[in-house]
């Protein structure tokens, strides 16, 4: 009975993977995935800064009332 992928089933598929795209083309894609990845990371970080901020102003405008 099989269960789950083994070690060898996923190396066969990487081994395709590199011989249908090539290297260089992985390395793009690898590269373009990382800067989309640490820009939304930078994005979330700044949204909840000035969620942050939004939010401390309002308080401190109901606490002036």
């Amino acid at each position: 009975m099989l269960s789950g992928i083994s070690p060898w089933s996923i190396l066969l598929i990487l081994i395709i993977v590199v011989v249908l795209f090539g290297t260089k083309k992985l390395r793009n894609v690898g590269a373009d995935l990382g800067s989309a990845i640490k820009s939304f990371k930078k994005s979330s970080r700044e949204d909840s800064s000035s969620s942050k901020t939004v939010s401390s102003k309002t308080s401190a405008k109901e606490e002036n009332k």
